[in-house]
């Protein structure tokens, strides 16, 4: 249980906490917690709406220990409020990014270094301004459903977080092969080579308490004259898990009340994905007419990953002379998927250097090249990936409403004319505790946002 041991040691390194027959000790109580007793006013220049995509002027948002009490033009402040004055400022919900990847790739760390890593970039989002992360794959181990609850128990500090743990990845690359000596068990190693095992291996991963099932059903091979692209410019997209795989997977989780994410990009492992109805299917770079039909028909959402598929354009032009990209396609993907109605879902996958963590933000400029208009692209990251997490979260999060957690971020300016405010975040708020203010105290209530 090397993963989880490590998480141990950097936390006990972090914050002092003891251990007790191997489990961690979870902290009751913490200066990341809002207390139940405590009363916040925030005076919002102007709140975002992600349902109209509008601005409400001059809000008063009213929270009572993690959660909104109320909010509206008209909300009486109580005299024993602590009042955040943000009237020059620009309010939105806590922004959500349903792709990411908080521990290294690097094979050669020792897990408590990767454990170290995982707690900064987990930071990083949060003072971005992404108060909620989807894990998406835990690069070996099951450190991140640790990370989660001990983000959760208030021992330290980060965004609310799902997680998917170890993939079920049958690709030919990656660092799975290379990060055995983390593993908590064998689901990375499992050879998901019938339906039964595919059930076999959802099992395993929920007992480990994860939140999601991620499965990869198109392999990226290296080694030889192309990996996803023949020199042509033709997407190889060599499929691996078979239909009757993925769908066993799929209603096994469903049963256990877990959601699952596909990586594909396309060809017949796209198909299987859809097909078998995943809840988040990642990248789908070649959208053919087929696939969109059955996203249409199932009502499923796609999660584009943009600083993604971004990070292997080199590499992608290479191998085709300049004629084809991951990226360039993603953009035919969007528009298509777009015009036939179907979700965009928030996702960057950041995970290194070559994907930053809290750097998410420039996604948004992104979505309006490709056709939307400022406000759609505001909605992306609230309420419509809220939507496509586990446990009906959308109750809870995404917008900025009577009885949902107080998760707010701010911004100097006003991003409906200016996109790129959304990359410098100067306030966050998670439910109800103040991670960071840069905007300082306003002497007016009354200003609109600069």
């Amino acid at each position: 249980m090397r993963c989880r041991a490590a998480m141990r040691t950097v936390v006990g390194l972090l914050i002092a906490m003891p251990a007790v027959s191997g489990t961690v000790v979870w902290s009751q109580g913490s200066k990341f917690l809002a207390p139940a007793t405590q009363v916040v006013a925030v005076r919002a220049g102007r709140l975002f709406d992600p349902k109209s995509g509008t601005f409400s002027n001059n809000q008063v948002i009213l929270i009572r220990g993690d959660k909104i009490a109320d909010v509206g033009g008209n909300v009486q402040v109580p005299p024993d409020a602590r009042v955040i004055d943000l009237s020059a400022a620009t309010v939105l919900p806590g922004m959500i990014d349903a792709h990411v990847h908080l521990f290294p790739r690097d094979e050669n760390a020792s897990a408590e270094a990767r454990t170290l890593v995982g707690v900064a970039n987990a930071l990083t989002d949060l003072e971005a301004g992404f108060t909620t992360v989807v894990d998406m794959d835990s690069r070996g181990g099951f450190g991140t459903v640790d990370l989660r609850s001990a983000i959760n128990s208030g021992l330290i500090q980060g965004p609310r977080m799902q997680v998917a743990g170890q993939s079920l990845n049958q690709r030919a690359s990656g660092p799975v092969p290379n990060l055995s000596r983390f593993l908590d068990a064998f689901t990375e190693n499992k050879n998901v080579n019938s339906p039964w095992l595919g059930r076999a291996a959802v099992r395993e991963a929920k007992l480990h308490g994860v939140d999601w099932i991620k499965i990869y059903t198109t392999q990226d091979f290296v080694g030889g004259e192309y990996s996803e692209f023949k020199p042509d410019g033709t997407l190889v997209a060599s499929p691996s898990l078979t239909l009757e795989e993925v769908q066993a997977i799929v209603d096994e989780a469903h049963r256990l009340g877990l959601k699952v994410a596909c990586h594909t990009y396309g060809g017949e492992g796209q198909r299987s994905c859809l097909t078998a109805g995943v809840d988040a299917p990642n990248h789908l770079t070649d959208l053919d007419d087929e696939s969109l039909k059955i996203l249409v028909q199932k009502k499923l959402p796609l999660v584009l990953t943009i600083d993604d598929l971004l990070s292997l354009e080199a590499d992608d032009l290479r191998i085709t002379g300049g004629r084809n990209s991951r990226f360039r396609m993603a953009e035919q993907s969007f528009k298509k998927a777009r015009a036939a109605g179907v979700p965009i879902v928030f996702g960057s996958g950041a995970t290194s250097a070559a994907i930053p963590h809290g750097k998410q933000g420039n996604q948004f400029a992104y979505y309006i090249k490709w056709g939307m208009t400022p406000a759609q692209a505001l909605q992306v990251p609230f309420l419509t990936t809220a939507a496509m997490l586990n446990y009906n979260w959308v109750e809870k999060i995404g917008s900025v409403e009577k009885g949902k957690l107080a998760d707010l971020v701010a911004v100097s300016g006003n991003p409906l004319a200016d996109v790129t405010e959304m990359e410098r975040v100067r306030f966050v708020m998670k439910g109800g505790m103040v991670v960071r203010n840069d905007l300082g105290p306003r002497p007016s209530a009354s200003s609109g946002p600069r």
